[in-house]
């Protein structure tokens, strides 16, 4: 039986679990409409976040027998806070690393937490104007088309017209004026979780499914551009 700690930092909603063989036992996620925290502050409240849950369950790192992070697609900022936070755990317990790619998480929340059936699931991630960070997947949440940074037009996916498929995540609803093919369903009520990478990060550990602590990066898909505030210039 493998206790791991699941962290899930891509987008402004921060969360951590904690799961024994597969089966969640804690969940915290960082909700600043209650907390009091302020969305994308992770630098300042994921320590705090993994603390709280691991003193909640009488643990230490060093009881873990793994730490799951999610990979990537995502913030940039998010993203790095996340892995260099995970990989500081892994160091000092000696723990082996699992990464999960974001959508596949997200595809896997959709398909637990929504009450139809769907042809296929399509998370996606708003990458600013009407581009978004997608993949497609079945059913049956397999891969059929990989990651990718997508601008969207009126043809998007086209191919799978006369198909049920679910739209999910931040950047779904930006598309339902633009993608009008029958069938098609839009939601925004999905996004990662760390309560979702329970089941991936169980498997991949059974797996052995581990990356490499010093050279693993964050799947960042698209090079990060820093830009000035108008406000500066």
């Amino acid at each position: 039986m493998a206790i791991i700690l699941n962290i899930e930092t891509s987008t402004e909603i921060c969360s951590v679990s904690l799961s024994n063989n597969g089966e969640i036992i804690d969940l915290t996620i960082d909700d600043p409409s209650t907390q009091g925290f302020v969305h994308g502050q992770h630098s300042r409240i994921l320590a705090v976040l993994v603390q709280d849950i691991l003193e909640r369950n009488a643990l230490k790192a060093n009881s873990l027998d793994a730490v799951a992070i999610s990979e990537g697609p995502g913030s940039y900022t998010g993203l790095r806070i996340g892995v260099s936070t995970a990989k500081g755990i892994c160091l000092g317990g000696n723990l082996p690393l699992i990464a999960i790619n974001t959508l596949l998480i997200m595809a896997k929340m959709a398909k637990e937490t929504q009450k139809s059936k769907y042809d296929f699931i399509i998370p996606m991630i708003d990458a600013r104007r009407m581009e978004v960070y997608c993949s497609v997947y079945d059913g049956n949440i397999n891969l059929i088309t990989e990651t990718e940074a997508k601008i969207i037009d009126e043809n998007s996916f086209s191919e799978y017209r006369g198909k049920k498929v679910l739209f999910c995540g931040n950047g779904a609803l930006k598309c339902e004026e633009t993608i009008k093919w029958d069938g098609f369903c839009f939601t925004d009520a999905t996004y990662p979780s760390a309560e979702f990478m329970v089941k991936i990060a169980d498997d991949y550990f059974n797996e052995l499914r581990f990356v490499d602590l010093v050279y693993f990066e964050p799947f960042y898909l698209k090079s990060f551009i820093a830009t000035i505030p108008k406000k500066l210039l």
